[in-house]
């Protein structure tokens, strides 16, 4: 039957501007310019996507290896191939019958080295609140002695001057000529009019910016910068000035057909991501825009919010997890204990643990700036003057602390919804259980505060600082959860790491099949031109290598003597050193990175876990490091590597779990093309990837490889290996979506889950106006499959009528179909409707 719910308007793009059915994720860089990517539209029209997705094309800083620390909005990067290498992709991708999509970033831009390279910060270091481009960045003034910091310093500002590190400097700059400058290695800063002539201390005292030890930043920052990241500066484009000067490239490449819609970067990080997509869709005429959110398990995106969806975290690990088997989740706990202290049921303590450290540590200056805002509330009161300055502060760490999801979404001067209202009370009620009773009356406070309701003196709802503290309240929760847990708390579980994936929730270990479609069925309406995908630049670990450690929880016993054995090969080299969290993460990466070919390279492996063990935080950080541990720890991945015995052992795990990993690769890949929505493939991963962390998953694709691998299938020949059967998979997942697009995308587009006898196959429909046209057949959890032995006599219930698997080139009749006979070949099948 079709869903006759209506699908919300803010989640429609205009009708008359092209929507994806699939895209390509391309991450553009020095080694892959758009005349690149051109060279390579052939074979993605030949994979059967739709648009080709670019990663941020502005100019960025110096260096850059991903595009996000853009410096000027009004230029599209001469590394890249600027505006005419744009134009040129645009027509190739078009005479293909392709068209772009674009990710921007809102929300910030870089602190290069050297300023110059932002004119905007630039002038504003120049001249402080009286540049033109004061208004651009979310600078508190009043903090800092009135000077922007500038926390660059690798010393104390005094042990710098004693050195004769800062001197004075002239610098042609382009646009400007010949500018004396203040001098800091590589970093020059400019001179303050009318202080030139001032002795070096005095001068570097007058000036607009405070030149600082880099440790000041976390205590002392005045400006809002991306999560802890000193070198993304916050822009406001809530400000109409703005929105326009850094969007104006943007919209023009949008209508003039350059490109055909928008990924937004970070929208949590904006002071009003409701009112920024509202002014993007007048702007914009209606395009089609997702949006990079997290939400947190039953998390809805905002009813009032202009988009067509998020970029697909809610997908990813739905999927993922329908393809987890639960019955593995106490053995492997158990497992997790034994190695490294961890209780079964202690993820929830240890996030919160985390966030208490992100709270007091690298987010402490924007804490106490929310403290001091909300202090100054208090003190200008009368009513409200008794709650003092570290009652509040007590208040908000608990606070920030409780809060479970990226943001409430309160818009000052409006009324809060029910859901923000709830979300902030249940935060509230929880924090309070950590506070005495006595603070109970400021967190009333707090609360009637952050939801802007009157509170003090009669008719006090608004004000700039009350408006201020509603807003940055809620942009430093999203910075706490990102830090807080998908930046420290995802790299110290260890339960089964392919949980611990961007906006995932390792907490609930497995989905069953029946939970998954109903989700989806749920997003057919609710957002029909959303994302799904598996992995993006952002994801800690490709498709493929989660997949490969998620068939752990099939086989808990057998890994767990696995486990056992590696540790006593590794014993003889294995430090003292080496904790057991980050032990464990070892042997689930190495099992998750081994393939037919052999482990990963010792070079990634290594990378990897340095950058791992300095985000967990809990023996070493970024800014601490401890060398002697993460040398031992280095030590003990090489020598593992290199043991025979590990070896021996690792290459027969992977035989032993390579027919349950061929039947999750594939399943979750065709799962997540046939879903609900607009499926976006990450370059390279149409074949298994064993992938980890940016920036191992930016390596360079060979696309050359993968088009002649893509012309053999397609003239005629058999799948030899796992690699040709994903891309088998994807490429007739994507074209079907191609030359049936009303199946997928769209308000006519339906999903109808289809029963079947078996506990491990995953089916459904995709219909149009409520007919089924496709049809998808997967196989999960393989290896306890056969435990089973096989299929036997289960049968999955097919609509009536002649359907042909695209994947095995065969037809079947509809009906009650065993599920063995369709899935001879391949673990999954992917129907037409011989009509269709």
């Amino acid at each position: 039957m079709s869903d006759a719910r209506p699908v919300p308007a803010r989640r429609l793009p205009a009708a008359d501007k092209p929507v994806p059915t699939s895209t390509y994720r391309v991450q553009l860089g020095a080694d892959l310019t758009f005349d690149d990517v051109a060279a390579r539209v052939p074979y993605l029209a030949s994979l059967g996507i739709t648009h080709v997705y670019l990663s941020p094309i502005l100019t960025a800083a110096p260096g850059s290896t991903h595009g996000y620390d853009v410096v000027d909005h009004d230029e599209v990067s001469p590394v890249l191939g600027g505006i005419r290498g744009l134009r040129r992709l645009s027509a190739a991708a078009k005479a293909a019958g392709l068209g772009l999509v674009l990710d921007i970033v809102p929300n910030h831009m870089a602190v290069p080295t050297p300023v110059w390279h932002n004119r905007p910060l630039w002038s504003v270091m120049a001249q402080g609140p009286d540049s033109p481009y004061a208004h651009w960045f979310d600078v508190d003034w009043s903090a800092g002695d009135g000077a922007l910091l500038a926390p660059v310093l690798g010393d104390r500002i005094g042990n710098v001057l004693a050195r004769g590190e800062l001197t004075r400097d002239e610098v042609d700059l382009p646009g400007l000529g010949l500018t004396p400058v203040l001098r800091y290695y590589d970093h020059v800063f400019p001179i303050r009019p009318g202080t030139e002539s001032l002795g070096l201390a005095e001068m570097v005292e007058r000036q607009h910016y405070r030149l600082a030890y880099w440790r000041v930043a976390d205590e002392e920052l005045n400006y809002r910068r991306f999560f802890d990241v000193g070198t993304l500066v916050a822009i406001r484009v809530e400000d109409p000035d703005v929105f326009d000067a850094t969007h104006r490239l943007v919209l023009d490449l949008l209508a003039d057909g350059t490109l055909d819609g928008l990924r937004i970067d970070h929208p949590d990080g904006l002071a009003d991501p409701a009112g920024y997509l509202s002014r993007l869709r007048e702007a914009s005429d209606g395009a089609w825009v997702v949006v990079e959110k997290i939400l947190e398990d039953a998390e809805e995106l905002p009813a009032d919010w202009d988009t067509a969806g998020t970029t697909g975290y809610e997908a990813l690990w739905r999927i993922q997890q329908a393809f987890v088997d639960p019955g593995g989740a106490a053995d492997l706990a158990g497992l997790m204990h034994r190695v490294t202290g961890d209780p079964s049921d202690g993820f929830a303590a240890m996030a919160e643990q985390a966030k208490r450290e992100i709270v007091d540590g690298p987010l402490y200056a924007e804490v106490h700036r929310l403290t001091s805002l909300a202090a100054d509330i208090c003190r200008e009161d009368l009513r409200l003057r008794d709650h003092t300055w570290r009652s509040l502060e007590d208040c908000l760490v608990e606070l920030l602390v409780a809060f479970d999801r990226y943001r409430a979404y309160v818009v000052p001067g409006e009324t809060p919804g029910p859901e923000a209202i709830e979300v902030l009370t249940a935060a509230a009620d929880l924090a309070r259980e950590h506070l005495s009773p006595e603070r109970g009356e400021t967190m009333d406070v707090l609360v009637d505060l952050l939801l802007g309701r009157e509170v003090g003196s009669a008719g006090r709802t608004r004000g700039h600082r009350r408006d201020e503290l509603v807003v940055r309240f809620q942009q430093t929760c999203g910075a706490v959860m990102a830090k807080g847990v998908e930046d420290t708390t995802f790299y110290r579980w260890t339960h089964l790491t392919a949980l611990c994936e961007v906006g995932g929730a390792p907490e609930r270990f497995a989905l069953t099949p029946t939970e998954l479609l109903a989700w989806a069925s749920r997003a057919q309406h609710t957002a029909p031109y959303g994302m799904t995908t598996l992995s993006t630049h952002d994801t800690k670990r490709s498709e493929d290598t989660r997949t490969r450690i998620g068939v752990l929880s099939e086989l808990p016993r057998e890994w767990s003597a696995l486990v056992h054995d590696l540790r006593a090969a590794s014993a003889p080299y294995r430090s003292g050193l080496v904790d057991g969290r980050t032990e464990y993460l070892l042997w689930q990466t190495i099992a998750g990175t081994w393939c037919g070919h052999g482990p990963i390279e010792a070079d990634r492996l290594t990378a990897y876990l340095t950058k791992a063990m300095r985000e967990a935080k809990d023996r070493t950080t970024w800014t601490a490091p401890d060398e002697a541990y993460e040398a031992a720890v280095l030590d003990a991945a090489r020598q593992a590597l290199e043991d025979p015995a590990v070896r021996e052992l690792f290459t027969a795990w992977e035989a032993r779990t390579r027919t349950a990993v061929r039947a999750a690769t594939l399943g979750t890949k065709l799962v997540q093309l046939t879903m609900p929505g607009v499926a976006d493939v990450y370059q390279g991963t149409e074949v298994p990837t064993a992938d980890l962390v940016d920036p191992d998953n930016r390596r360079p694709v060979d696309a050359d490889s993968l088009a002649a691998r893509l012309a053999r299938l397609d003239d005629g020949a058999g799948p030899r290996d796992l690699a040709d059967e994903k891309l088998l998979v994807t490429s007739r997942a994507l074209r079907l979506r191609r030359d049936v697009p009303e199946a997928f995308v769209g308000t006519g587009a339906g999903f109808l889950p289809l029963a079947h006898s078996a506990g491990n196959a995953l089916s459904y429909a995709r219909t149009v106006d409520g007919i089924p046209r496709v049809a998808v057949v997967a196989t999960r959890l393989g290896a306890a499959l056969d435990r089973l032995g096989g299929w036997a006599d289960h049968s999955v219930a097919l609509p009536e009528g002649s359907w042909h698997d695209v994947l095995t080139d065969r037809e079947v009749t509809g009906g009650v179909v065993e599920v063995g006979a369709l899935l001879d070949r391949l673990p999954v099948a992917l129907l037409v409707r011989a009509e269709a």
